[in-house]
């Protein structure tokens, strides 16, 4: 029988599954890997030592669950994105990786592409605000800052396209990526602004646009000898891990949300056109003529780990006492702007805060107002979605912060049922689902619905909604109330790291 390998790297680890054509999970693999921050605002992956080191271990733990006499016959890949690697005119990597919007290095060049194109025409072309997570800012800082890198630079990728590149040989980019690339590739037209990418990034070959289920290339000889895939097994393009994930979730027809609980926050809803806002993302779907609002907390799971970490107690302590400090963790309120935030606030310098500590709070209540704190961002998100024109008729929870006490705090803040999958995995099972749909063993999107069914529905609890309320709108004040503060503390810091 033929199998379906998908591998998706993340910010903090990556993931690998082997699939069924009918989407029967037959073996997962995970694997942490280290991110570099060089410098206060810088965020760098090795795309040697992490992305294609990652790839070729889960890949060879992987194969070696296939049963005997089957074989995998397509292969999907996502990851991080938009990031920037610069490469030369071979593939071969210049320097590390600069990640998507938690790396703020480019404030300078955001300001001067402002400055020359026009926010209002930027939106109109684009479809999303020029911010820390576009691409264009990031090509100038590397022309400008790393002119010796930039001038041996002819090829850029992103996690999931360095991938398809180190396995085929292909230079491609799908169109989902490429539409967070601002202010390089037109929303509506579905093609590179040609004018705005020779002005920002000179002499660079620019990748040929496909979609993320389009078969890039196949598996070349040296590909499989350094990863075990049999040569000429198609490889699709693949994607951002965010629109793999909603994939995998199947919230993918219109009206539908995905919320990935990770590291950082995200949140994809399917929306029938382009509509752009300047709070939010507008870009292309994973699938021709689909479109998305998109948005994304700087930092979730990040501070969880953190907690962790600082108080040197397990996950399953610090929710069992989280759970007992009961809905407002007895009047604690937290910030959650560890690295800056992205939507709605589009604000790098926003810092983290907990609001109303006293002698009796202990570490549990701190874990609570994390949870709280993430759930107050996914609802002030939401709020702005709907603002803009999304229609949110269904929220699907995935990813591996989505347990039992923190999707339940966020249904009972937001006030909304969350649709928990069979398979909450992550974008490695939609990817595989991706090279299913490219290689013919998947008919379309519809077919998820057999892939993944819903298996659990979270509903909110009426009794906590007055707490709740009482406590978003503190939450909604707390930042403007305190943002110049934290401003000085950002250029502090800054001066602090050098």
């Amino acid at each position: 029988m033929t199998l379906l390998l998908g591998v998706d790297i993340g910010t903090s680890g990556s993931k690998g599954v082997l699939v069924r054509p009918d989407g029967t999970l037959l073996a997962q693999a995970a694997r942490e890997h280290a991110t570099a921050t060089p410098r206060p605002g810088h965020v760098e992956h090795d795309a040697l030592g992490v992305w294609w080191a990652d790839f070729t271990a889960l890949t060879a733990q992987l194969l070696a669950e296939v049963p005997a006499g089957e074989t995998v016959g397509a292969v999907g890949v996502s990851g991080i994105g938009p990031c920037l690697l610069p490469a030369g005119a071979d593939g071969t990597p210049l320097r590390p990786a600069i990640l998507y919007g938690v790396d703020t290095r480019a404030g300078a060049q955001i300001a001067a592409q402002r400055a020359r194109y026009g926010d209002e025409r930027v939106m109109a072309r684009c479809g999303s605000p020029l911010t820390s997570q576009a691409v264009g800012p990031k090509l100038a800082w590397l022309r400008e800052e790393e002119p010796g890198v930039y001038r041996r630079t002819r090829r850029w990728f992103m996690a999931s396209s360095y991938l398809a590149h180190r396995l085929t040989g292909a230079y491609v980019l799908d169109h989902h990526s490429a539409s967070q690339c601002t202010p390089l590739y037109d929303l509506r037209r579905g093609a590179w602004i040609w004018e705005w990418c020779e002005e920002i990034a000179p002499g660079l070959e620019w990748p040929r646009l496909v979609w993320p289920s389009e078969v890039a290339g196949e598996v070349t000889p040296e590909a499989a000898a350094a990863t075990g895939l049999p040569a000429g097994t198609p490889v699709v393009a693949g994607t951002v891990d965010a629109w793999a994930e909603a994939t995998a979730a199947g919230a993918v027809g219109t009206g539908d949300l995905m919320l990935m609980y990770g590291t950082t926050m995200f949140l994809v809803n399917v929306v029938p056109a382009a509509a752009p806002d300047p709070r939010l993302w507008s870009t292309r779907g994973a699938f021709p003529g689909t479109y998305c609002l998109a948005a994304g907390m700087a930092t979730s799971g990040a501070v969880t780990g953190w907690l962790r970490d600082l108080t040197g107690a397990g996950f399953d302590t610090l929710v069992a006492e989280a759970a007992a400090a009961g809905p407002g963790a007895e009047g604690l309120l937290m910030l959650p702007y560890f690295a800056g935030e992205r939507t709605p606030l589009f604000d790098p310098d926003a810092r983290g805060l907990v609001h109303g500590l006293t002698l009796r709070h202990g570490r549990g209540h701190l874990y609570r107002a994390a949870l709280e704190g993430t759930a107050f961002g996914v609802r002030h998100n939401l709020d702005v979605m709907a603002e803009a024109g999304g229609e949110l008729r269904r929220l699907v929870a995935v990813g591996g912060g989505a347990r039992e006490l923190w999707t339940r705090i966020v249904s009972d803040v937001t006030g909304r049922a969350q649709q928990l999958p069979r398979h909450t995995i992550g974008a490695a099972y939609g990817d595989a689902f991706l090279a299913a749909l490219g290689t013919g063993l998947a008919s379309g999107p519809a077919d998820l619905a057999e892939w993944n069914p819903i298996v659990h529905t979270v509903e909110p609890d009426p009794a906590t909604a007055a707490t709740y309320d009482r406590l978003y709108a503190l939450y909604r004040e707390l930042y403007p109330a305190t943002r110049e503060a934290a401003h000085t503390l950002a250029q502090l810091q800054r001066a602090a790291g050098g």
